[in-house]
Order: structure tokens, then sequence, then C-alpha cells
């Protein structure tokens, strides 16, 4: 699978390591820390909820 982040995606990113990094240079590093690991759980994880009209679910939003 492929996963494709978009410009808007990654300004937002951006923006949000610059927002917690004034705070904290370490909240900024968990911050982009916590995005990727969210980001590569999709390439692991993507595919096995359960198809409906062509969209994956899980049992919670069903």
């Amino acid at each position: 699978m492929k996963i494709k982040i978009s410009g808007s995606a990654e300004r937002d990113i951006a923006d949000g390591c610059d927002f917690y990094g004034d705070i904290d240079p370490n909240l900024a590093t968990y911050f982009y820390d916590s995005i990727s690991a969210d980001i590569d759980s999709l390439l692991l994880y993507a595919g096995v909820h359960a198809k409906v009209d062509g969209w994956h679910y899980t049992f919670a939003s069903r």
C-alpha cells in the first residue's frame, strides 16, 4: 500500500511542530514522532478492517 501525504497535511504537521516547539522542543519531537508512528501504522494495518461499500470500517465506527 502507498500512502501519500498531501502538501496541506505536510504544512499542518510542520505547523504543529512549530506550535509545540514554541512551548518545549521536546514536545515538538514527541508530536512529530507520534504523527510518524500513526502514519507508519497505516502501512501495517490498512485493509484489515471490514469492507462495506468499498470503505474499510472498524467495528466501533458502524
